[in-house]
């Protein structure tokens, strides 16, 4: 079964890595893309009138978040605004699950893994890992990601995932798609940090 899946993104600095993941997913059946494509909303309304399109009308039928992080991503108020949504567990709009792939602009060769299995199914060329529990480490590893995801990277009951765009193929991306679908219902995400109001 094929999943909808939201893409969250910079529009104007990481369009192409979008339309290039969401040609790639149709092109082999990976998802269903339910993201907002520029000139969707339009630009003449208020932040809050887009925030409520962006999620009553998409994220409310998606039921995984894929966030593409590029070197301006963790500035950007949609972006923040669609991840905790995505996290955030309504009674119309449930939480979705979350995979962050890092784009190649940031130059970024970490990698999380959460979900059981995804060590070996999506990662089998890594034989040590660490965990980390701090967040000055994460910050360091992955220094454009966005403060949301951080915060749910240090939180286990999370289960956030993390790949980077030259590490994907077909099957690994179904696999990880499909146990973040699979374990969106008992995630725990942490949502204590308020919404950006602003782009920096």
């Amino acid at each position: 079964m094929l999943h909808r899946v939201f893409v969250s993104y910079h529009h104007a600095n990481d369009q192409a890595y979008k339309n290039e993941l969401v040609k790639w997913a149709g092109e082999n059946d990976i998802f269903i893309d339910w993201s907002v494509d520029t000139g969707d909303i339009s630009d003449d309304l208020t932040d809050q009138q887009i925030r409520e399109i962006i999620r009553d009308e998409y994220l409310r039928e998606s039921t995984v978040t894929i966030v593409l992080v590029g070197t301006e991503t963790k500035y950007r108020k949609h972006v923040d605004w669609e991840i905790y949504s995505s996290m955030y567990d309504g009674v119309v709009n449930k939480k979705s699950g979350i995979i962050v792939i890092n784009l190649p602009s940031i130059n970024c060769a970490n990698c999380h893994s959460s979900h059981l299995g995804e060590k070996e199914n999506v990662f089998p060329e890594y034989q040590h890992w660490i965990t980390i529990t701090e967040r000055a480490e994460y910050e360091r590893r992955y220094p454009y990601m966005p403060d949301r995801i951080i915060d749910n990277l240090l939180k286990s009951e999370a289960e956030v995932s993390v790949i980077g765009w030259d590490k994907l193929s077909v099957d690994k991306l179904k696999y990880m798609i499909e146990k973040a679908f699979e374990d969106r219902t008992s995630c725990e995400y942490d949502l204590s940090r308020s919404m950006r109001r602003i782009n920096s």
